[in-house]
């Protein structure tokens, strides 16, 4: 699932609407503890996969709020935002809203949600450390994890049997070995690893993998890092993996990965968990022998660790304007609890803390997901962070990169000065 970060809400009057209703939004009584009404907004998801998780998150605080009636609307993601932005400017704002954890940041910076007490939330102390930055802003939360999403590579079992290699690599040596024993035998005309240079979560896990950075924050104020010695290292193995084994458009990103990898025309692929399942689908899959052939397995780094990877998900939070403001925790943590956690894992969701992880370690079948995803990381949470995705300042740096039109460390010291121009800037 594809979240793209916000970098400005987009509504004009939004800020001074935000800002005009104070502390007093959280209507009458504890915080709105006492409202009769409830509105949350979820995705499709929750709707067409887990629906007896929302009605079973509802009957919890209504047995302990008789009378209290929750309504609840479901939105599609590309529409999502553009219906949010514009009631958020009005009175009627939703109690609850489901935001993928990359929106989050834009809407904090502008202040559109409501600081929530982590303490109030089952399992809060253990949430995964990529959710929890998703929803903290200069030291505050306003919001919960809901679920995770992680990425892992998947690689075609019969291509690299064909080559004598029959188990999955346990570290980055072996990896390498197995990919150009690949490579030589299937010619330039053949990825050995499809990977798109302007993949920049791929890339970056690589930056994180070497000790680097995207931005650190000093003194209150965020810096560019890619071009510092451990950032340029973990770029520079990009690079290698992109020259030595991508024969693929060295300007292309990963959105159509999964259906270029189910051409055929590559072994492996590093991305979303989903990414493989939907190539061997039968709408994508052109060779006819995915279906049996595709394995996931955890990246191994370079740094003889795992390899660190960007967490995805849904994140859940409550609008300034929203005047049932406890209610709402209370939904969210009765939603987002342990039952509800067992719920979502049960249809194939990573959870959104540690403890609930280490328990699918153990089954073969949610192994692979959950390893990966215990090394992880997320973007800068910095006030201009949304005007640096909006400018795709990290693909252009990685094209140039890919295509040779810079050096590894021109690229990030253009980048880094670019990166530094906006970050910081609200």
């Amino acid at each position: 699932m594809k979240r793209k970060v916000i970098a400005a809400i987009g509504i004009a009057g939004l800020m001074v609407s935000i800002a005009a209703c104070g502390n007093d939004s959280k209507g009458s009584g504890k915080g709105g503890a006492d409202a009769k009404e409830l509105t949350v907004w979820l995705t499709v998801d929750a709707q067409n996969n887990w629906p007896e998780l929302v009605k079973a998150a509802d009957a919890a605080v209504q047995k302990k709020h008789p009378g209290l009636k929750i309504k609840h609307e479901y939105y599609g993601w590309p529409d999502k935002n553009t219906k949010l932005d514009a009631v958020l400017a009005t009175d009627k704002a939703p109690d609850v809203v489901e935001m993928g954890n990359t929106e989050m940041l834009g809407y904090m910076v502008k202040g559109a949600f409501a600081p929530v007490d982590p303490a109030k939330f089952d399992n809060s102390s253990a949430w995964l450390d990529g959710l929890k930055a998703s929803v903290t802003y200069e030291g505050r939360t306003y919001g919960v994890p809901y679920y995770a999403g992680g990425r892992v590579a998947n690689w075609r079992k019969d291509v690299f049997a064909s080559v004598g290699v029959k188990s999955a690599p346990k570290t980055y040596q072996e990896l390498t070995a197995a990919l150009d024993k690949v490579q030589k035998k299937e010619g330039d005309k053949f990825s050995a690893w499809y990977q798109p240079t302007r993949d920049w979560y791929a890339a970056m896990s690589f930056v994180y993998d070497a000790g680097g950075s995207i931005a650190k924050q000093e003194g209150g104020q965020w810096k560019a890092t890619l071009s510092s010695p451990e950032s340029v290292k973990g770029l520079k193995e990009f690079k290698k993996v992109v020259d030595t084994y991508m024969h693929g458009d060295k300007t292309k990103d990963e959105s159509d990965r999964y259906i270029v990898y189910g051409q055929g025309k590559s072994g492996m692929i590093f991305g979303a968990a989903w990414e493989g399942a939907t190539s061997a689908d039968p709408k994508n899959d052109k060779t006819g022998k995915l279906k049996d052939n595709l394995e996931n397995f955890v990246m191994p780094g370079p740094s003889g660790k795992n390899m660190p990877v960007f967490l995805g998900g849904s994140d859940l939070a409550v609008p300034v304007k929203s005047k049932a403001q406890a209610l709402a925790a209370e939904w969210i943590n009765a939603f987002t609890g342990p039952s509800g956690q067992k719920g979502l894992i049960a249809k194939g969701n990573l959870p959104n803390n540690k403890t609930d992880l280490a328990t699918l370690k153990n089954d073969p079948a949610t192994a692979v997901p959950a390893t990966a995803a215990e090394a992880n990381w997320f973007v800068p949470m910095a006030p201009g962070w949304g005007q640096v995705e909006k400018a795709q300042v990290l693909q252009t740096m990685l094209q140039n990169i890919g295509t040779d039109k810079k050096s590894v460390e021109a690229a990030a010291k253009e980048a880094d000065a670019a990166i530094d121009k906006v970050i910081n800037t609200k």
